[in-house]
């Protein structure tokens, strides 16, 4: 298995400067007033395509271009950001492009990801579509770019971390959505040599959450059906093993329930005036129960805690938006 350095992520880093956009970090002053520390955000939803996904699918490519090993064709299996980046990236060096996905991907997602270029081959299910990108993969002159388990994802997703560390000092934990664990292994290899010190933490939906089973178990564990939550950018039926490696490592992992989803959605949706995914607003969860236990865990006194969050992106379809908004949250600021 390859390992995946520092370096890795830095030349990721020089190798797309021109492909991505360098997102800002933002601050609410009101959620920092009601939960007593200071949450800096990421805000990747601002990105090119509107997810962090870019950063590796344009790593992947830009490094076949450098190497002088482009494709005749890009074959790639997503139905949501990983989808969109492919097309977006593979345009740019003017590849085509074939998305295979299921029928149930969402409207917004297929509009997008074919206006970027791409065709796409839509199946009943996704084992079916996995099958049939698996098969493409095999024509002579096709490369088919995984969502995350592959080197030059994870190394292309850690430069989001490296750009916040860059913008930000003194940041005494790091928080990630985990899916397929891409973001959070990049993030982690990039958090431990810029900040050391820093704690890297995962976060997860609960109703999806191989990741946090397969840790407890210490090897990979599948979901036996296709998880349903509100963050479907983290309904990944698997870790892969080259994410895994990096996962194991992290300093913490927290689940979150749909409810919760559903309230941080909400909340900073409406505290940061952008459009954000509930993939990403449910690591507030992590970040909330990570300072309820600060003192006692970490034993600093009431040390006012550094937290970077990364917003990992803003593609919502209005069947998402109409679930996340059943119930209204804003009636209960949050707190700890």
């Amino acid at each position: 298995m390859t390992n995946i350095s520092f370096t890795d992520i830095s030349l990721a880093h020089e190798r797309i400067l021109h492909m991505v956009q360098r997102t800002p970090i933002v601050q609410s002053t009101l959620l920092n007033t009601w939960l007593g520390h200071d949450i800096y955000f990421k805000v990747e939803c601002l990105q090119t395509t509107g997810a962090f996904k870019l950063r590796g699918a344009s790593n992947f490519i830009a490094k076949l271009a450098q190497n002088n090993s482009l494709p005749k064709h890009i074959v790639a299996n997503s139905s949501g950001n990983h989808a969109q980046a492919v097309a977006y990236a593979a345009k740019h060096f003017n590849i085509p492009v074939t998305i295979y996905c299921t029928k149930s991907i969402s409207t917004v997602k297929a509009a997008a990801t074919a206006y970027y270029g791409a065709t796409l081959a839509q199946f009943d299910d996704r084992p079916s579509a996995d099958k049939a990108v698996e098969l493409a993969s095999k024509q002579p002159g096709v490369v088919w770019i995984p969502p995350f388990n592959h080197p030059d994802i994870i190394a292309g997703q850690g430069t989001a971390a490296l750009e916040a560390l860059q913008q930000t000092s003194d940041i005494d934990a790091i928080f990630v959505p985990c899916g397929g664990g891409g973001l959070a292994a990049g993030t982690l290899i990039a958090a431990k040599h810029i900040r050391p010190n820093a704690k890297v933490i995962g976060v997860e939906p609960l109703m999806a959450n191989d990741a946090a089973r397969s840790l407890r178990a210490g090897h990979i564990i599948a979901l036996d059906k296709a998880p349903i939550t509100l963050a479907d950018g983290a309904a990944t039926p698997s870790v892969g093993e080259h994410t895994f490696k990096y996962l194991k490592q992290l300093d913490a992992f927290y689940e979150v329930d749909e409810q919760q989803i559903a309230y941080w959605t909400q909340w900073l949706q409406h505290l940061l005036k952008l459009h954000i995914e509930p993939t990403c607003a449910m690591v507030m969860q992590g970040v909330k129960e990570y300072l309820q236990n600060v003192p006692k865990h970490l034993s600093i006194g009431n040390k006012r805690q550094q937290i970077l969050v990364i917003i990992s992106g803003g593609n919502i379809s209005a069947q998402s938006m109409v679930a996340i908004w059943q119930e209204d949250h804003l009636k209960y600021p949050p707190s700890l």
